[in-house]
């Protein structure tokens, strides 16, 4: 499909001039409207949409810093190349700064216009794909898109929506891979503070004598391969969120300025004599235990209070196993969007059995690795059992009772559950599933009504020893 030219609306009353500029510019390859007068080019720009306005200033019915404003206020405002007059460079700096992208002084030479107006063009262009990124992020990280089956993450979700708004420090702590960064960029997503930066460093990652410039930046000279001034996370991070993922590996030195920086709400970089204030929103993160290191003199106290305003707990995978499924099916609708050519994956009933059964000592991160593979091997969109690695496939003594802990599971939800999974293994066979289980086929029977019953399904009927 051959792609649209962008439309280009001349505002000039001047005939002769508006006439050429429209010429030049459908020559150049766009799609060219004209107005003669700013109060026709502000209906017209009104009227239909466009991707850029050259006007110029001096005009008898609206002029163009009114025109500027004006159309500034539209939903989705053009760009605006202002022309000038030579020597008004204070007028056309100041067109600028109501909002045009740029301007030119008479006379010019036509390609310098085309020129300026295909920059104009390409900066708009860049400018709506970053904020269709940024919609697209703030869809994806909305508390509905945070799988929460579990009674134990909807109430993290409700304390998330609570705090959003605050500018309170934040400390998310939980086993590894049991999506802390997702719930910190939950939390910077649903604030006020959403259109502006997110800055996530894992502190673990980076070596100790790199971690105060990365932080906090530096000036040229300030170390042997300082070559340049750098600015660090927290300026980076200004008037948005950074998160500091592994807080509890950072040295006691470092614990020191960034309690400073989280007190005073300046930094100064490495190798520099001028501090620099910085609005910034801390969310930390740790798999460690930090009141145990408080104990062993490991963290500060000071600087754990500071950070510990709203804690979060997250609670491991095992913990919440009815987000097993939900969060596996999430994974693989991405995983499928990915595909070439896209696949639609679903999960048989063994494979949701072994996902339900397993321990998860890795969490969230753990379930999406074995997922990826499952769909690597899968034979269609279809994954099985027999695609999950055998660490999962084979259960230990005990993986089915430690799950119905988890999953608070009352004797008669855990006797429904057995005597479903004995039947479904026994390929729906009720007399041998019966024998199994150590009932008689009335029993088996009467069971199997009851949990029709409560699931609104139709009831089994009898039809021989060797119905399935």
């Amino acid at each position: 499909m051959a792609e649209v030219p962008a439309t280009v609306l001349v505002v000039e009353d001047d005939d002769a001039m508006r006439e050429l500029l429209t010429e030049e510019l459908a020559d150049a390859g766009y799609r060219v409207r004209a107005a003669n007068g700013g109060s026709a080019g502000l209906e017209a720009a009104r009227s239909e949409p466009v991707d850029l306005i050259i006007t110029d200033l001096r005009m008898p019915d609206l002029d163009g810093f009114d025109l500027i404003r004006d159309v500034g206020a539209l939903p989705d405002p053009p760009h605006i190349v202002m022309i000038t007059a030579f020597g008004s460079i204070e007028t056309a700096i100041k067109a600028v700064k109501l909002g045009a992208y740029d301007y030119i002084t008479k006379p010019f030479e036509l390609e310098e216009l085309i020129l300026l107006a295909g920059k104009a063009l390409a900066e708009r262009g860049l400018r709506r794909q970053v904020a269709r990124l940024q919609r697209e992020v703030e869809r994806q990280y909305g508390f509905e898109n945070v799988v929460a089956r579990s009674e134990a993450m909807k109430e993290i979700l409700s304390l998330v929506a609570r705090i959003a708004s605050s500018t309170a420090s934040v400390l998310i702590t939980g086993e590894s891979g049991t999506g802390k960064e997702l719930i910190a960029r939950a939390i910077h997503y649903n604030s006020p503070r959403a259109k502006a930066p997110f800055v996530a460093v894992n502190l673990a990652a980076v070596p100790e004598s790199l971690i105060e410039s990365e932080l906090f930046g530096h000036k040229r000279g300030a170390f042997t391969d300082a070559r340049a001034d750098r600015l660090g996370l927290f300026a980076e991070a200004d008037t948005g969120t950074i998160f500091l993922d592994e807080i509890g590996e950072l040295a006691l030195p470092l614990q020191a300025k960034l309690l400073r920086v989280l007190q005073e709400h300046e930094i100064r970089p490495l190798g520099g004599t001028k501090t620099q204030r910085v609005d910034v929103r801390v969310v930390a993160a740790t798999n460690r235990n930090l009141e145990a290191m408080l104990a062993d003199g490991g963290f500060r106290e000071d600087l754990y209070y500071r950070l510990n305003v709203i804690q979060l707990d997250l609670p491991p995978l095992r913990a919440r196993p009815e987000d097993v499924v939900p969060l596996a099916e999430r994974h693989l609708a991405q995983l499928g969007g990915k595909s070439t050519p896209p696949r639609r994956l679903h999960l048989a009933a063994d494979a949701q059995q072994l996902l339900l059964g397993y321990a998860w000592p890795g969490n969230v991160r753990e379930l999406h690795n074995v997922l990826e593979r499952g769909a690597a091997l899968c034979q269609g969109d279809l994954i099985v059992a027999d695609d999950l690695p055998g660490h999962v496939r084979e259960r230990k003594p005990g993986d089915f009772l430690a799950a119905a802990v988890a999953r608070h599971m009352t004797v008669a939800d855990l006797e429904r559950e057995y005597i479903e999974r004995v039947l479904d293994d026994e390929g729906g066979n009720k007399t041998r599933a019966a024998q199994r289980l150590g009932l008689d086929r009335k029993t088996l029977y009467r069971k199997l009504e009851e949990y029709a019953r409560q699931s609104g399904a139709a009831a089994p009927t009898a039809t021989g020893d060797g119905d399935k």
